[in-house]
């Protein structure tokens, strides 16, 4: 291949990942004001976790438990319930706090939703585990928090980059690759706009089987003799669109788990295609830097190295199709 660079190096960063394949999603904290100063607590996190990390959430001293938790195990998520009375003061002024997301290496979102509607949304993270509650919430804050989830969400996802991946090495030719990766973007801009405004609703389990598809399929087409003139190379902006609708339902997941703002729903969905927009042209802008250095000073390396790169891909493709399947139909 003209664009030839040495893959597999790359492909070692996607695949420590590749083993949760979106299961360390953010956790979630929800806290809803049902009467001045008393909330619905509600606490959403993965069953995955990393070994010794206590991620809980911590509420200010004032707030006391009215009731017992209530569990719920999911397939991949425990959900537990709960209410607390803060006082007639509420939350205002007081810091809400979720432990050992450093040690995790996840994010969690954080909702406060006050009894006048107003709602407050934020991403807690490694370097900011804790949050301040102000008297209003900011716009400024809803921007920085969707763009930080939208961003966190693509980079940590390794479907969804071993497939831009694959784009990359399935075009020859700069200009064609802006219009494939802008093609790609289009695809999951308008069915993550849908999903996360109701106006489509597709079940989570077959549409992760079809994301790993699609990278299946995209490693088969690699795989060919690139001097083929087949569909997908003289049109990959075609099937970068069509790959791309399943990908905006799968991103819709996190944004799901996250929550739109009430009275900014726009900016808040602006925002995290924003990140994810973001994340995914740093990656590529990353890979082809790395890949025009190694090129022009390891050539014999990048030449020899393509085809198991994407040997590697269609096998890695290929289990997340196995195991997808399974975890349907369990």
């Amino acid at each position: 291949m003209r664009r030839a660079m040495p893959w597999m190096l790359a492909l070692a960063l996607l695949v420590p990942a590749a083993a949760f394949a979106h299961g360390l999603d953010p956790a979630s904290l929800a806290l809803r004001e049902t009467a001045p100063g008393r909330f619905d607590v509600r606490w959403r996190a993965s069953t995955l976790h990393v070994p010794g990390a206590d991620v809980r959430p911590v509420l200010p001293a004032r707030c006391r438990a009215t009731s017992a938790p209530e569990v719920e195990d999911g397939v991949d998520h425990v959900t537990v319930r709960w209410t607390v009375d803060c006082g007639p003061e509420g939350l205002a002024g007081e810091t809400v706090r979720i432990t050992d997301l450093g040690a995790a290496k996840i994010n969690a979102v954080l909702s406060i939703t006050r009894l006048d509607g107003e709602e407050i949304e934020t991403v807690l993270g490694p370097r900011s585990p804790s949050f301040d509650v102000p008297a209003h919430a900011s716009r400024a804050d809803v921007v920085r928090s969707y763009v930080t989830l939208g961003i966190e969400h693509i980079l940590s996802g390794p479907d969804h980059l071993l497939f831009v991946f694959g784009l990359v090495l399935l075009v020859s030719t700069s200009r064609l690759l802006v219009k494939t990766i802008t093609a790609f973007t289009l695809g999951h801009s308008v069915t993550l706009s849908a999903a996360a405004l109701h106006l489509a609703n597709v079940p989570s389990r077959p549409i992760e089987v079809l994301i790993a598809v699609s990278v299946l399929t995209l490693a088969v087409e690699l795989a060919r003799d690139p001097r083929e003139a087949t569909w997908l190379r003289r049109y990959p902006w075609a099937m970068a669109i069509l790959f791309g609708l399943l990908h905006g339902f799968g991103f819709a997941g996190a944004l799901a788990e996250a929550g739109l703002p009430a009275g900014q729903i726009p900016l808040a969905l602006v925002s995290f295609n924003a990140g994810i927009e973001i994340g995914q042209l740093g990656f590529v802008v990353v890979v082809l830097l790395a890949g025009a250095w190694l090129r022009s000073s390891l050539s014999e390396l990048a030449i020899r190295s393509t085809r198991p790169a994407v040997y590697a891909m269609g096998i890695l493709a290929a289990y997340w199709c196995f195991e997808r399947v399974a975890a349907w139909l369990v």
